[in-house]
């Protein structure tokens, strides 16, 4: 149990460091759930690849976005990088 404490805040602080190449931004596409959303669609350059995969979809969400706990909670999404002021989330398909 005392191994979790140290290494779940060692995981959460290199998630932080995780940030594009210098001069390469976020590939960001429409909203995910609604051309409205605050949450869009990332696409894939040669820093988001290391998170896709073909059983889920890669969404970013601003940086202290107040629907940010209610996107988590009604899509399932796991938080796996920040970076140019996006929360980066993968998010199962259904």
């Amino acid at each position: 149990m005392r191994t979790a404490f140290i290494i779940l805040p060692l995981g959460l602080s290199l998630l932080a460091c995780t940030e594009p190449p210098a001069g390469q931004s976020l590939p960001l596409m429409g909203g995910y759930r609604d051309p409205a959303d605050q949450c869009v669609r990332v696409g894939e350059n040669a820093f988001t690849n290391q998170f896709l995969d073909h059983t889920a979809d890669l969404v970013g969400c601003p940086v202290g976005y107040e629907g940010t706990g209610v996107f988590v909670t009604e899509t399932g999404g796991v938080l796996v990088a920040q970076a140019d002021g996006y929360e980066l989330y993968s998010v199962p398909r259904n």
